[in-house]
């Protein structure tokens, strides 16, 4: 029977995570030909292609979508074996803060990963709107903490990818705006009210903030019972919501940035691994 190769596969997720081969190469710290060549070899393994080119942009065929499936698996069983026995267990307690928005959707996968990986590091995590996360007092409460940035700054310490803002709303929104927009938000100062609101005023489209709740879940289920539409990362974006297209009672919204920062410059194995983490799978997500 033929056995897949680990390196074969961890190639292979990164470049369907990543869309490129030179971006794999460079994480992995080899050549572009030797990774095209580690893709050749996996795809006469299998007998199948894995990925095909649409207009120079790369993609998975049929078989490299059922494939991916497994490789993500094998690849992280492979990653959990090897820091069970392949390494003396890390161990300590980390205190990391998160944005409200992420706490369904991103962050469960990232921290699920984390700790089974690294079962002796102890996690508590705390969700907030994220200007209070990087305020008085709660920043000082802190080892590390996922932030937004109004302004994607690459420049800032700790920033790692820039994130678009998008119009969600429930199927009632995908083909009528109402004259007057209702909005579901967190309390000021969210940066998505912010947003949404100085974007709506200064195109003169009435609006409404008709329900105000930080918490994600609340927000969700009250798009989900037709009250009003949102502005969330699209990242964030939970299963069964809806991205509403743009238009001219629904302007552009831009982008923020996503940081993670060290407030208290707190340095240990734990916090360096999950600031690794977190970085690697939110760039990549």
């Amino acid at each position: 029977m033929k056995n897949l190769s680990i390196d074969f596969l961890r190639s292979f997720v990164l470049i369907a995570q990543t869309g490129s081969y030179t971006q794999c190469a460079e994480q992995l710290q080899r050549t572009q030909p030797a990774i095209s060549l580690q893709i050749k070899k996996l795809e006469e393994m299998i007998g199948e292609k894995l990925f095909s080119r649409d207009k120079n942009r790369l993609a998975l065929t049929g078989a490299g979508s059922r494939l991916l499936s497994y490789g993500e698996k094998i690849v992280a069983l492979n990653d959990q074996a090897m820091a069970e026995f392949g390494k003396p267990q890390v161990t300590g307690n980390i205190r990391l803060g998160i944005p409200s928005e992420f706490s369904t959707t991103l962050m469960p996968k990232i921290i699920r990963r984390f700790t089974q990986t690294y079962p002796e590091i102890s996690l508590e995590v705390h969700c907030a709107l994220s200007k209070d996360l990087i305020s008085e007092p709660l920043k000082s409460q802190f080892d590390l903490i996922l932030s937004l940035q109004e302004t994607p700054d690459p420049q800032q310490d700790g920033y790692i990818i820039s994130d678009q803002l998008v119009w969600v709303g429930s199927q009632r929104f995908v083909n009528s705006v109402p004259a007057k927009l209702p909005i579901i938000a967190a309390p000021s100062p969210c940066i998505y009210r912010k947003r949404a609101t100085n974007l709506l005023s200064a195109i003169k489209k009435p609006w409404q903030v008709v329900y105000t709740i930080a918490d994600l879940n609340g927000i969700q289920t009250a798009i989900n019972e037709g009250l009003g539409i949102t502005v969330l990362a699209k990242s964030s974006v939970p299963p069964g919501l809806h991205v509403l297209s743009n238009s001219e009672s629904l302007p552009e919204l831009g982008h923020v940035g996503v940081c993670l920062v060290n407030p208290q410059k707190v340095s240990s194995k734990a916090i360096s691994l999950l600031t690794e983490t977190i970085t690697n799978e939110v760039a990549n997500f």
